[in-house]
């Protein structure tokens, strides 16, 4: 996996007078299977690698990658080497400076263990457990003319060395699915798209009950179609934990990325109406407490150490209803003068490393599900969602509900609602929130950033929670 090659770029890099490099090597096995309406319309793996440096010379930061290994690769990389140091000593004359906290260095070797391998899972296996599906949202007696389902593997390899010591090798498995669903009922299309993923192998299946949980979901939208009624305009509102980790991920996730916080982002995916005086101040009521943790085993966004070499940690981003914490790398870090929490990712070798989420959840409570409707006199359950929108600060968002139903003398009935659309700021979101139940669940997302994109694996989710007297629509 030429980890020589990184090791005598590492050195060619310090020999030249940089104040800081960096050397990470990825190595990828992937398949992916897409079956459209019981057909397999496309299936193939993938197996690449390449190197990506990073380095600090006159204060500016300098970044290059290459994949185009063979005899004369050491030769190759170091020319690329000697056109980067150029250019980069140039763009110093912009008096940009770059700072990096301090990081502790570490010599790590971790990875996750599979159950069932992915390298050894047969590719027939691979193509049965979504045709299996497939019948499945069949057998639901639902008219589903449009049916897509895409599953993917990958086998990951990580080497990184710096600078100043660190070196660590990881290997982390991951499994995706992705499916796509129109079904139609009174000549009317509804869609239902979502994703499950895991860093683990094919027992995640299992776990997953598909087979199970699709028929539900579209029958329930069936009904939905054909017996919904709109929804109050003035309501007490519960959501379910899939709505809960979207709306955790957009508003309580993206606004404390620090590199947002500072403009870093502004021309790309955005700004944040959080600031750092705003450490400190309140967000929402006690009972919210939002937490990014990459550590969590089998997560689709685990790690144990970041791109830049770092311990990853669990990070509150709000504490009982404080703003709390900011995700950092080091370079974001020193700006405030603390340590990086770890929060640096890339998704692949030839992109590079800024402040992502990794595992956003909101914390359980105390409640049931059950106990958030007994003293609602008029409301709506909100069970996941069709659409939603946010805009580039993170502040004015909307979240339209899919399957949904009507909370009446504080149970809940099985009368649906059509459509439900909350649209509210962030703080007025989770300062409207009275009580969390302990009904975890964590959803798989891809979430984008970056230029060029990089969409990187994540679980976002928490409990159920309720929210008090909103305006829907």
């Amino acid at each position: 996996m030429h980890e020589d090659l990184a090791e005598f770029s590492l050195a060619y890099l310090k020999k030249a007078g940089v104040e800081y490099a960096e050397a990470r090597l990825e190595e990828h096995q992937t398949n992916r299977f897409i079956l459209k309406n019981s057909r397999l319309e496309a299936g193939g793996s993938n197996h690449y690698y390449g190197l990506g440096l990073r380095y600090i010379l006159h204060k500016t930061m300098g970044f290059i990658s290459a994949n185009d290994f063979g005899k004369d690769d050491k030769e190759k990389i170091k020319q690329l080497m000697e056109q980067s140091l150029k250019l980069t000593a140039k763009s110093s004359k912009i008096k940009e400076a770059i700072n990096f906290s301090p990081a502790q260095a570490v010599k790590e070797d971790y990875q996750t263990l599979q159950k069932i391998k992915i390298q050894d899972f047969p590719t027939e296996e691979k193509i049965k457990l979504i045709a299996e599906i497939d019948k499945s949202v069949l057998a639901a007696k639902v008219k589903v003319p449009n049916r897509y389902f895409s599953l993917s593997d990958d086998l990951l390899y990580k080497f990184y060395l710096n600078s100043e010591g660190t070196k660590i090798t990881a290997k982390i498995p991951r499994v995706v699915l992705m499916y796509y669903l129109t079904l139609v009922e009174n000549n009317q299309p509804v869609q239902r798209y979502w994703e499950y993923g895991s860093s683990c192998g094919y027992e995640s299946f299992g776990r997953w009950q598909l087979d199970k949980k699709l028929p539900e979901e579209i029958k329930a939208l069936a009904k939905n179609v054909k017996l919904g009624i709109k929804p109050p305009q003035q309501a007490d509102v519960v959501v379910a934990p899939e709505v809960t980790g979207i709306m955790v991920h957009e508003s309580a996730g993206h606004p404390y990325e620090a590199d947002r916080i500072f403009g870093r982002e502004a021309a790309q995916a955005g700004e944040s109406f959080i600031n750092q005086k705003m450490l400190g101040k309140k967000i929402g009521q006690e009972c919210i407490t939002v937490a990014d943790d990459p550590t969590l085993p089998g997560s689709y966004g685990y790690f144990l150490y970041d791109d830049e070499g770092v311990k990853a940690r669990r990070k509150l981003l709000v504490k009982n209803g404080l703003i709390n914490e900011f995700l950092h790398n080091r370079e974001t870090a020193a700006r405030l003068s603390l340590a990086s929490n770890g929060s640096a990712r890339a998704n692949n070798y030839d992109k590079e490393a800024m402040v992502r989420m990794s595992n956003t959840f909101l914390m359980p409570g105390n409640y049931t599900e059950e106990e958030l409707f007994e003293d609602i006199k008029l409301g709506v359950y909100i069970k996941n969602f069709m659409e939603w929108n946010i805009d580039d600060k993170r502040l004015n968002q909307k979240y339209v509900g899919n399957e949904a139903y009507l909370i009446k003398n504080g149970r809940l009935t099985d009368q649906p609602v059509k459509k439900p659309a909350i649209e509210i700021t962030t703080p007025k979101l989770w300062s409207s929130a009275d009580a969390v139940a302990n009904n975890s669940e964590y959803h798989a997302g891809n979430c984008g950033k970056g230029e060029p994109m990089q969409a990187i694996p994540v679980w976002f989710g928490g409990p159920s929670f309720r929210i008090r007297n909103l305006r829907l629509s």
